[in-house]
């Protein structure tokens, strides 16, 4: 995919700083992943945006990424006026009224275990594959739990820049 073939992305490279920074802001709220991302604009095409997405991902400290994460709300529980985590979590929307109770108890002790909102990339998962990676991560010592976040952070990224990067004006090229 090329540029000109991604109106998103052609849009996103000639934008001003304030507006492009802007639209990385909806995709990820962390400052440092942002400002490395803008620093290398413009950019050729789609995959090179998300490689140095993946690159600022990586060099993200656990300040950076705890402000990263500070912007997601918890799975299950999608911000009524955030359309985007609403669509990424849809495959809790029809879950059982149990297995959303048990989702909100394994939340609660993942956030009072390691400071912060479980994150997964839950676009195209279920309610029951959302609940058993909350489940299977609540044992993880918080060094591991920390990588896991990082790879996690960059799928979601990538899935938004990506979306970003082919959006037309209609479709409202600044929601990802």
């Amino acid at each position: 995919m090329t540029a000109s073939s991604t109106p998103g992305l052609a849009r996103f490279n000639a934008a001003g700083g304030d507006e492009a920074r802007a639209a990385l802001h909806r995709i990820c709220t962390s400052t440092a992943w942002a400002a490395e991302v803008l620093a290398h604009r413009p950019y050729p095409d789609a995959e090179a945006l998300l490689a140095a997405s993946d690159t600022a991902v990586a060099r993200m400290g656990a300040a950076d990424l705890a402000e990263a994460m500070a912007g997601h709300p918890p799975i299950g529980r999608p911000a009524p006026d955030d359309p985007v985590s609403a669509r990424e979590q849809r495959g809790m929307a029809d879950a059982p009224a149990d297995l959303r109770a048990r989702m909100r108890e394994l939340n609660l002790a993942y956030q009072e275990k390691f400071g912060h909102v479980l994150l997964v990339c839950a676009t195209g998962l279920t309610a029951r594959q959302l609940y058993d990676a909350a489940r299977n991560r609540l044992d993880n010592p918080p060094e591991r739990e920390q990588e896991i976040v990082r790879g996690e952070l960059a799928g979601i990224n990538r899935i938004r820049l990506a979306r970003l990067a082919v959006q037309t004006a209609e479709e409202g090229a600044d929601r990802p």
